[in-house]
Protein backbone atom coordinates (compact mmCIF):
# COMPACT_ATOMS: atom_id res chain seq x y z
CA UNK A 1 0.00 0.00 0.00
CA UNK A 2 0.94 3.45 -1.14
CA UNK A 3 1.91 5.60 1.90
CA UNK A 4 -0.18 8.95 2.52
CA UNK A 5 2.58 10.93 3.78
CA UNK A 6 6.16 9.61 3.39
CA UNK A 7 9.20 10.83 5.24
CA UNK A 8 12.71 10.41 4.93
CA UNK A 9 15.50 12.32 6.83
CA UNK A 10 13.29 15.47 7.15
CA UNK A 11 14.57 18.21 9.08
CA UNK A 12 14.01 21.67 9.82
CA UNK A 13 16.28 24.26 11.96
CA UNK A 14 15.72 27.94 13.33
CA UNK A 15 19.59 28.83 13.76
CA UNK A 16 21.29 26.32 15.69
CA UNK A 17 17.88 24.80 17.08
CA UNK A 18 16.89 21.37 15.42
CA UNK A 19 12.94 21.94 15.57
CA UNK A 20 12.53 18.76 13.79
CA UNK A 21 15.84 16.35 13.38
CA UNK A 22 15.89 13.61 10.78
CA UNK A 23 13.11 12.40 10.89
CA UNK A 24 11.78 8.95 8.61
CA UNK A 25 8.04 7.46 8.73
CA UNK A 26 5.46 6.23 6.64
CA UNK A 27 1.43 6.77 7.52
CA UNK A 28 -0.89 4.61 5.70
CA UNK A 29 -4.52 5.53 4.54
CA UNK A 30 -7.25 4.65 6.46
CA UNK A 31 -5.16 5.65 9.67
CA UNK A 32 -5.21 7.42 12.94
CA UNK A 33 -2.48 8.87 14.58
CA UNK A 34 -1.85 10.50 17.78
CA UNK A 35 1.58 12.88 17.23
CA UNK A 36 2.27 13.15 20.90
CA UNK A 37 4.93 15.42 22.86
CA UNK A 38 5.57 17.95 24.96
CA UNK A 39 5.67 21.31 24.44
CA UNK A 40 8.30 22.30 22.14
CA UNK A 41 8.90 18.80 20.98
CA UNK A 42 8.67 19.84 17.43
CA UNK A 43 4.99 18.37 16.37
CA UNK A 44 3.92 22.13 15.38
CA UNK A 45 6.75 22.38 13.35
CA UNK A 46 6.21 18.80 11.55
CA UNK A 47 2.73 19.86 10.87
CA UNK A 48 3.61 22.72 9.03
CA UNK A 49 5.71 20.85 6.88
CA UNK A 50 3.23 18.58 6.42
CA UNK A 51 0.87 20.81 5.25
CA UNK A 52 3.76 22.68 3.12
CA UNK A 53 3.76 25.93 5.55
CA UNK A 54 7.34 25.56 5.80
CA UNK A 55 10.17 24.11 3.58
CA UNK A 56 12.33 21.07 5.07
CA UNK A 57 15.30 19.11 4.25
CA UNK A 58 15.23 15.67 3.02
CA UNK A 59 11.88 13.94 1.39
CA UNK A 60 8.47 14.26 2.18
CA UNK A 61 5.63 13.39 0.69
CA UNK A 62 2.00 14.32 1.07
CA UNK A 63 -0.94 12.62 -1.14
CA UNK A 64 1.91 12.12 -3.53
CA UNK A 65 3.09 15.77 -3.49
CA UNK A 66 6.01 17.95 -2.60
CA UNK A 67 3.70 19.60 0.18
CA UNK A 68 6.01 22.72 0.01
CA UNK A 69 5.81 23.17 -3.69
CA UNK A 70 2.49 21.94 -4.37
CA UNK A 71 0.76 23.30 -1.72
CA UNK A 72 -1.99 25.00 -3.66
CA UNK A 73 -3.15 20.95 -5.14
CA UNK A 74 -2.26 19.80 -1.67
CA UNK A 75 -5.06 21.92 0.02
CA UNK A 76 -8.12 20.28 -2.63
CA UNK A 77 -6.34 17.18 -0.41
CA UNK A 78 -6.45 18.40 3.23
CA UNK A 79 -8.25 19.84 5.89
CA UNK A 80 -6.55 21.17 8.81
CA UNK A 81 -8.75 22.04 12.44
CA UNK A 82 -6.11 24.00 14.87
CA UNK A 83 -7.89 26.08 17.83
CA UNK A 84 -11.65 26.45 16.66
CA UNK A 85 -11.02 30.72 17.65
CA UNK A 86 -9.91 30.62 13.71
CA UNK A 87 -13.28 30.81 12.48
CA UNK A 88 -13.88 34.84 11.96
CA UNK A 89 -16.52 36.00 14.87
CA UNK A 90 -18.49 38.81 12.65
CA UNK A 91 -19.75 36.30 9.76
CA UNK A 92 -23.31 34.41 10.13
CA UNK A 93 -22.71 31.15 9.86
CA UNK A 94 -25.14 30.46 6.77
CA UNK A 95 -22.34 33.10 5.14
CA UNK A 96 -19.94 31.10 6.46
CA UNK A 97 -20.83 28.17 4.60
CA UNK A 98 -21.48 29.90 1.07
CA UNK A 99 -17.67 31.55 1.53
CA UNK A 100 -16.08 27.97 2.37
CA UNK A 101 -18.49 26.55 -0.78
CA UNK A 102 -16.49 29.57 -3.15
CA UNK A 103 -13.10 28.94 -1.59
CA UNK A 104 -12.87 24.84 -1.49
CA UNK A 105 -13.79 22.63 -4.33
CA UNK A 106 -14.48 19.97 -2.49
CA UNK A 107 -16.44 21.43 -0.18
CA UNK A 108 -20.57 20.24 -0.22
CA UNK A 109 -22.54 23.25 1.43
CA UNK A 110 -25.33 20.92 1.56
CA UNK A 111 -23.45 18.35 4.16
CA UNK A 112 -22.57 20.80 5.88
CA UNK A 113 -25.69 21.90 6.27
CA UNK A 114 -27.34 18.15 6.99
CA UNK A 115 -24.56 18.02 9.92
CA UNK A 116 -25.38 21.27 11.40
CA UNK A 117 -29.32 20.21 11.36
CA UNK A 118 -28.01 17.68 14.50
CA UNK A 119 -27.04 20.39 16.18
CA UNK A 120 -28.51 23.51 18.03
CA UNK A 121 -26.70 26.18 16.24
CA UNK A 122 -28.64 28.15 14.11
CA UNK A 123 -27.62 29.49 10.56
CA UNK A 124 -28.69 32.58 11.05
CA UNK A 125 -26.49 33.09 14.15
CA UNK A 126 -23.50 35.09 13.69
CA UNK A 127 -20.13 32.76 14.93
CA UNK A 128 -19.82 35.45 17.89
CA UNK A 129 -23.15 34.36 19.37
CA UNK A 130 -22.16 30.82 19.93
CA UNK A 131 -20.05 28.64 22.77
CA UNK A 132 -17.07 27.25 22.24
CA UNK A 133 -18.38 23.96 21.96
CA UNK A 134 -20.45 25.41 19.44
CA UNK A 135 -17.78 26.61 17.33
CA UNK A 136 -16.04 23.90 17.43
CA UNK A 137 -19.13 22.00 16.22
CA UNK A 138 -19.69 24.11 13.18
CA UNK A 139 -15.91 23.99 12.63
CA UNK A 140 -15.99 20.26 12.51
CA UNK A 141 -19.48 19.95 10.40
CA UNK A 142 -17.67 21.80 7.52
CA UNK A 143 -14.19 19.73 7.53
CA UNK A 144 -16.45 16.89 7.91
CA UNK A 145 -17.84 18.36 4.42
CA UNK A 146 -14.61 18.35 2.53
CA UNK A 147 -13.86 15.35 0.83
CA UNK A 148 -10.46 15.28 1.83
CA UNK A 149 -7.80 12.29 1.85
CA UNK A 150 -5.90 13.67 5.27
CA UNK A 151 -7.20 15.66 8.15
CA UNK A 152 -4.99 17.33 10.46
CA UNK A 153 -6.19 17.91 14.00
CA UNK A 154 -3.66 20.30 16.15
CA UNK A 155 -5.49 20.44 19.72
CA UNK A 156 -8.82 20.38 18.40
CA UNK A 157 -10.52 20.31 21.58
CA UNK A 158 -8.56 22.78 23.34
CA UNK A 159 -10.50 25.07 25.84
CA UNK A 160 -13.72 22.33 25.34
CA UNK A 161 -15.61 20.99 28.54
CA UNK A 162 -15.67 16.74 28.49
CA UNK A 163 -19.54 16.57 27.13
CA UNK A 164 -18.08 18.58 23.84
CA UNK A 165 -15.04 17.09 23.79
CA UNK A 166 -16.60 13.49 24.12
CA UNK A 167 -19.47 14.89 21.51
CA UNK A 168 -16.20 16.13 19.25
CA UNK A 169 -14.74 12.46 18.60
CA UNK A 170 -17.87 10.03 18.37
CA UNK A 171 -18.81 12.96 15.70
CA UNK A 172 -15.18 12.11 13.87
CA UNK A 173 -15.43 8.97 14.09
CA UNK A 174 -18.84 8.08 12.94
CA UNK A 175 -19.45 10.92 10.34
CA UNK A 176 -16.04 11.19 8.85
CA UNK A 177 -13.73 8.56 8.95
CA UNK A 178 -13.67 5.56 6.91
CA UNK A 179 -10.82 3.19 5.62
CA UNK A 180 -9.91 5.92 2.39
CA UNK A 181 -9.38 8.68 4.99
CA UNK A 182 -6.21 9.56 6.96
CA UNK A 183 -6.38 11.55 10.65
CA UNK A 184 -3.24 13.02 12.29
CA UNK A 185 -4.44 14.38 15.44
CA UNK A 186 -2.01 16.19 18.20
CA UNK A 187 -3.59 16.85 21.78
CA UNK A 188 -2.12 16.89 25.07
CA UNK A 189 -5.00 15.15 26.14
CA UNK A 190 -3.86 11.75 25.62
CA UNK A 191 -6.55 9.16 27.43
CA UNK A 192 -9.31 10.90 25.67
CA UNK A 193 -8.16 9.51 22.08
CA UNK A 194 -5.78 6.49 23.12
CA UNK A 195 -8.87 4.72 22.61
CA UNK A 196 -9.62 5.67 19.05
CA UNK A 197 -6.22 5.58 17.35
CA UNK A 198 -4.88 2.96 15.25
CA UNK A 199 -1.47 4.30 15.74
CA UNK A 200 0.86 6.64 17.58
CA UNK A 201 4.33 8.40 17.26
CA UNK A 202 6.15 10.29 20.11
CA UNK A 203 8.68 13.47 19.70
CA UNK A 204 11.07 14.78 21.61
CA UNK A 205 13.56 17.17 20.65
CA UNK A 206 12.68 16.72 17.38
CA UNK A 207 13.84 12.97 17.23
CA UNK A 208 11.22 10.17 17.11
CA UNK A 209 11.27 7.94 20.03
CA UNK A 210 8.10 6.03 18.75
CA UNK A 211 6.29 5.05 16.02
CA UNK A 212 4.12 2.12 16.12
CA UNK A 213 0.44 0.69 15.68
CA UNK A 214 -1.43 0.73 18.64
CA UNK A 215 -1.54 -3.09 18.12
CA UNK A 216 2.47 -3.24 18.32
CA UNK A 217 2.06 -1.38 21.68
CA UNK A 218 0.54 -3.69 23.62
CA UNK A 219 2.68 -6.78 22.09
CA UNK A 220 6.09 -4.78 22.97
CA UNK A 221 4.92 -2.99 26.04
CA UNK A 222 4.00 -4.54 29.48
CA UNK A 223 3.38 -2.61 32.76
CA UNK A 224 4.22 -4.72 35.88
CA UNK A 225 2.41 -3.99 39.26
CA UNK A 226 4.88 -5.77 41.74
CA UNK A 227 4.76 -6.07 45.74
CA UNK A 228 7.53 -4.31 47.86
CA UNK A 229 8.91 -8.20 47.94
CA UNK A 230 9.23 -9.13 44.18
CA UNK A 231 10.29 -5.90 43.44
CA UNK A 232 13.99 -6.42 43.48
CA UNK A 233 13.08 -9.23 41.07
CA UNK A 234 11.62 -6.97 38.75
CA UNK A 235 14.40 -4.92 38.29
CA UNK A 236 16.30 -7.51 37.52
CA UNK A 237 14.52 -7.57 33.94
CA UNK A 238 15.70 -3.66 32.90
CA UNK A 239 12.31 -1.90 33.29
CA UNK A 240 12.10 1.09 31.07
CA UNK A 241 10.71 3.34 34.13
CA UNK A 242 9.40 2.90 37.79
CA UNK A 243 7.30 4.90 39.19
CA UNK A 244 5.55 3.97 43.25
CA UNK A 245 1.40 3.32 43.49
CA UNK A 246 -0.26 2.36 46.56
CA UNK A 247 2.67 1.37 48.56
CA UNK A 248 3.67 -0.66 45.29
CA UNK A 249 6.07 -0.40 42.24
CA UNK A 250 4.52 -0.26 39.00
CA UNK A 251 7.37 -1.01 35.83
CA UNK A 252 7.29 -0.17 32.56
CA UNK A 253 8.86 -2.70 30.00
CA UNK A 254 10.19 -3.07 26.47
CA UNK A 255 10.12 -6.92 24.99
CA UNK A 256 9.82 -8.51 28.38
CA UNK A 257 7.46 -11.50 27.53
CA UNK A 258 4.08 -11.53 30.04
CA UNK A 259 5.33 -14.93 30.79
CA UNK A 260 8.56 -13.59 32.27
CA UNK A 261 6.72 -11.48 34.66
CA UNK A 262 4.47 -14.07 36.00
CA UNK A 263 3.98 -14.74 39.33
CA UNK A 264 5.88 -10.98 39.87
CA UNK A 265 2.74 -8.73 40.02
CA UNK A 266 -0.40 -7.36 38.63
CA UNK A 267 0.28 -7.47 34.35
CA UNK A 268 -1.24 -5.35 31.92
CA UNK A 269 -0.99 -2.99 29.31
CA UNK A 270 0.25 0.53 30.04
CA UNK A 271 -1.86 3.50 29.13
CA UNK A 272 -0.07 5.82 26.55
CA UNK A 273 0.47 8.53 29.01
CA UNK A 274 2.36 6.29 31.43
CA UNK A 275 4.25 5.09 28.17
CA UNK A 276 5.22 8.02 26.91
CA UNK A 277 6.58 9.30 29.84
CA UNK A 278 8.58 6.19 30.41
CA UNK A 279 10.04 6.18 26.81
CA UNK A 280 11.08 10.02 27.20
CA UNK A 281 12.16 9.63 30.71
CA UNK A 282 14.97 6.80 29.05
CA UNK A 283 15.55 8.27 25.66
CA UNK A 284 16.23 11.49 27.98
CA UNK A 285 18.63 9.62 30.41
CA UNK A 286 20.37 7.92 27.90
Amino acid sequence: MTALVSARGVSKHYGDTKAVDNVSFDIEPGRILGLIGPNGAGKTTLLKAVLGLTDCDGDLSVCGLDPFRKRRELMHAVSYVADVAVLPRWIVVSKLLKFVETIHPNFSIEAARASLAQTKIPLNAPVKTLSKGMVAQLHLSIIMAIDAKLLVLDEPTLGLDILFRKSFYTQLLNDYFDEQKTIIITTHQVEEIENILTDVMFIDDGRIVLDESLETVGERYTELMAAPEQADQARGLTPLAERSMFGKSVFTFEGVSRDQLAGLGEVRTPGLADLFVAKLSRERAA
